[in-house]
């Protein structure tokens, strides 16, 4: 059975079902699937999904983020993950935000977290020539600044914004009516105000972000106390963050 070998090597991460097509039928695929199992050559990551091993290191044949792909059929890398995937990660994190049409529970492989998060559109998401499905920077940066709360936290959100080299407004735009939230219009144009110049942002788009913000007047974290009201943006947000959107300091912020 050595044969299915490089096929699975090649292939990298795949379901029992895509084993059942390769061999041919139910039987062959569950001995195939034992055999290899206990002789290194494939690890089981979760209940019908394995990765193939490299013999040669000992190491699954594939990253992270695809076998976050392949969680299931319609599953891609989100959040702060496609940071990390795209390098624009300050922090180094053991979990990886996948977002699916179906809801999938939390598990552990290989030490990594592989974690299920709502897609809230449908829109953005790219597949690479590395065969990852991943949402492109812009439905990245705006997934992120919705759900930062929930995911890295403010400090490492902006380290990561710090990172990244440039944006396409017209993407952001488009993202943005998708949602169609007044509070992300809000948390959109505030914190990207200070990245105007390094991510090439014109002044109509934070114009059209302030054309749907409304009259709310908005805390960017819950209870938060002893903050600073940002007129233009309706944002009460913390003195000290306030300072690090102001001034630019990243590198040593504490929050």
């Amino acid at each position: 059975m050595m044969k299915y070998y490089e096929q699975l090597l090649k292939t990298g991460c795949f379901t029992w079902e895509e084993i059942c097509l390769l061999v041919g039928n139910q039987n062959t695929a569950n001995a195939l699937v034992q055999s290899y199992l206990k002789k290194g050559y494939i690890r089981r990551v979760k209940q019908n999904l394995y990765v193939a091993v490299n013999l040669l290191d000992d190491e699954p044949a594939v990253s992270k983020y695809r076998i976050a792909t392949k969680i299931t059929d319609s599953a891609y890398v989100s959040h702060h993950a496609a940071f990390d995937y795209y390098g624009y990660a300050n922090q180094v994190s053991y979990q990886v935000e996948v977002s699916s049409k179906t809801e999938f529970r939390p598990f552990n492989f290989e030490d990594i977290t592989y974690r299920y998060l709502k897609s809230r559109i449908a829109e953005g998401v790219t597949v690479r020539p590395d065969g990852v499905r991943v949402t492109d920077p812009e439905r990245t940066l705006l997934d992120n600044i919705n759900d930062f709360d929930k995911v890295m936290g403010i400090e490492e959100l902006l380290r990561c914004i710090a990172l990244i080299p440039t944006l396409k407004e017209d993407k952001l735009l488009q993202y943005l009516a998708l949602y169609d939230k007044q509070f992300l219009y809000q948390k959109t144009g505030y914190i990207l105000s200070d990245f105007q110049s390094d991510l090439n942002l014109s002044d109509d788009f934070f114009n059209k972000c302030t054309s749907h913000i409304g009259n709310s007047k908005r805390y960017l974290f819950r209870n938060s106390n002893d903050g600073i009201y940002d007129s233009k943006w309706r944002i009460i947000a913390p003195r000290d963050l306030s300072q690090i959107v102001l001034k630019g300091d990243y590198a040593d912020a504490t929050i």
